[in-house]
């Protein structure tokens, strides 16, 4: 049985994390309005009921006693006039109605204590509601605050996220190399311009004597008889 319900324990935590994290805060408390509005809606309607049988309920003590009234002055009349016996059917109409205006008297005043107590939980529905849309709009904005916070701390973070490390890694590397070769090539095309330019330096001239004494000196050699010993 413990592990039973460590089990369902862990579910039930489960499931309300979830729906937790799917709770729009915006959205829930505009649904907690139209809530409050259907709950305060539903007590008016119980309200005008009762307000209602409240009514009823005087309209006919008022009438039980208006017949009180009339049935006194009848007996009262029959009496004046001798007619004891209409006299005495008169005064027994009267205990009815008496007793008629007793209960509905009863019921008014039930009625009307249900009334009064229904009116006030109506009024603190009312108000609860007019406070807690005024809170709404401020809730609404701190969410509002925070999610704008939430991206751009997310966006923050991924950032500096290393992914994006490795990524910004790979592209400096990547120009690091670009530029070794930009400066290698470079350096070949100084180099190139270099031979060509102390080559265009050398008089016609200069090169044509040196290249008159390198050929006056093979001539010799090969000219000069060489001894039998050397042969």
């Amino acid at each position: 049985m413990g592990i039973l319900k460590r089990l369902r324990d862990l579910t039930v935590a489960s499931v309300n994390d979830v729906l937790d994290s799917m709770e729009d805060p915006v959205v829930m408390l505009n649904q907690y309005m139209r809530d409050m509005e259907v709950e305060i809606g539903q007590v008016e309607v119980a309200v005008a009921r009762q307000v209602a049988l409240e009514k009823k309920f005087r309209q006919q003590w008022e009438e039980a006693l208006a017949f009180v009234e009339k049935r006194d002055r009848q007996v009262k009349l029959a009496l004046s006039e001798g007619e004891d016996e209409l006299a005495r059917r008169a005064l027994a109409d009267k205990k009815q109605y008496e007793a008629r205006a007793r209960e509905y008297e009863t019921l008014y005043q039930s009625a009307s204590d249900a009334a009064q107590k229904m009116r006030e939980k109506l009024a603190e529905l009312k108000e609860e509601f007019y406070k807690m849309r005024a809170k709404k709009y401020t809730l609404m904005a701190r969410a509002q605050v925070a999610k704008t916070q939430k991206q751009v701390n997310q966006a923050i973070v991924g950032m500096g996220s290393e992914t994006a490390s490795r990524g910004f890694a790979r592209m400096e590397e990547k120009v690091m190399r670009m530029e070794a070769e930009a400066d290698l090539s470079a350096q070949w095309r100084l180099t190139n311009a270099g031979l060509d330019h102390s080559l265009s330096k050398w008089e016609k001239d200069e090169l044509d004597a040196e290249l008159a004494q390198i050929k006056a000196s093979l001539l010799d050699k090969k000219e000069t008889p060489q001894h039998p010993e050397q042969a």
